[in-house]
């Protein structure tokens, strides 16, 4: 991996600055629908424009993948980006969104940054390094018993077309455990887990630039990253995200 990791922090904290400057001001923000339910910004698509320019003005010999520019040619070597995770909640003013950017290498996520702007939290993972927030190491919690644990999860905002649509394993999952939360983006649960502020995370239905960062860092951190039925992997149709301490006891309800 030839990237230097402070010119790429540096990248990300200046599309989260052109975030911000609409954040604090949403009633002129532009908001359209890609699809029932699936909300688009001219931020996400501004903030995506100024990474693609940027990581493939610095890095050349990286494509790019973006939620809202789509694939260039070159996609063994990538960027994979969601400019705005929680575009929903970005357009209601609340505080739990972020900017998330990967690099994969045949078909190897090697590094990854999730930046909450409106937290002024970053998060990044080199694959074999370890994993920080801002600046300092982080560790996966020590939470031993799913029945003490608390964990978040996401609904996918094409759920009512689903027949397993998450809400039955929600229900089965909230009677084992004793803190739920739904923070409204992958990206940042993620490294809720990574950080220890959760104990897991669980969700289904989305896409590799949704988790793709997300998922490093929390690997990084000690979290074990599977999909439903326990294969080890990035899946973003179904990711399941925890300590590993409770992932015996949690498995059976997924």
């Amino acid at each position: 991996m030839s990237i230097s990791i402070t010119t790429v922090e540096q990248i990300i904290r200046e599309a989260g600055d052109l975030a911000m400057a609409k954040f604090n001001n949403l009633a002129s923000l532009r908001v359209s629908k890609k699809s029932p339910r699936d909300f688009v910004t001219e931020t996400d698509i501004a903030v995506e424009a100024l990474l693609k320019k940027q990581l493939t003005d610095q890095y050349p010999e990286y494509g790019f993948w973006g939620e809202e520019s789509g694939k260039t040619e070159n996609q063994t070597k990538r960027w994979v980006v969601d400019p705005i995770d929680g575009t929903h909640s970005f357009s209601r003013g609340q505080y739990f969104w972020g900017i998330s950017v990967a690099l994969e290498i045949n078909q190897q996520i090697v590094f990854g940054a999730v930046y909450a702007p409106a937290l002024d939290d970053y998060y990044c993972a080199e694959k074999g390094k370890g994993a920080w927030k801002n600046g300092r190491p982080i560790q996966v919690s020590t939470e031993h018993q799913l029945a003490d644990a608390m964990i978040s999860t996401g609904f996918a905002c094409l759920r009512n077309y689903l027949e397993d649509n998450n809400l039955k394993r929600f229900c089965r999952i909230a009677e084992q455990t004793t803190g739920q939360r739904r923070f409204g983006s992958a990206a940042l649960d993620l490294c809720l887990v990574a950080d220890g502020q959760v104990d897991a995370f669980w969700e289904q239905e989305l896409n590799l630039y949704d988790v793709a960062a997300g998922a490093v860092i929390a690997q990084e951190a000690g979290a074990t990253v599977t999909d439903f039925q326990g294969n080890q992997g990035i899946f973003p149709k179904q990711i399941l995200a925890t300590n590993g301490i409770i992932f015996e006891q949690l498995l059976p309800f997924m």
